[in-house]
């Protein structure tokens, strides 16, 4: 399995409860087919452009493990998923 980094941007508008709801909902994907191995949660944040006319999102990140099919059903869960305004997954290469 190869170690990754995602981090996603939650709409600001979102109540606390929601996205705990998606850290959850993105974690149990991750843990179907590979293992969470830390879940980073930064806050809100002043974005550097304006995404959907919101200045700040909240940005979470997790490190995990997976095999490299995953990453496409993780992607495509975080398109169809409307409060995620932007996500970034990367492989974290070994040392």
């Amino acid at each position: 399995m190869n170690k990754y980094e995602t981090i996603f941007i939650v709409n600001p508008e979102v109540a606390e409860e929601g996205i705990k709801a998606l850290i959850q909902k993105f974690s149990d994907i991750i843990n179907s087919d590979g293992k969470v191995l830390e879940v980073e949660e930064m806050g809100k944040k002043k974005l550097a452009y304006d995404i959907q006319k919101h200045q700040e999102g909240y940005y979470v990140v997790i490190h995990f493990e997976a095999k490299p099919e995953l990453i496409k059903e993780l992607e495509r869960v975080y398109r169809i998923t409307d409060d995620v305004m932007k996500f970034l997954t990367t492989r974290k290469e070994e040392k």
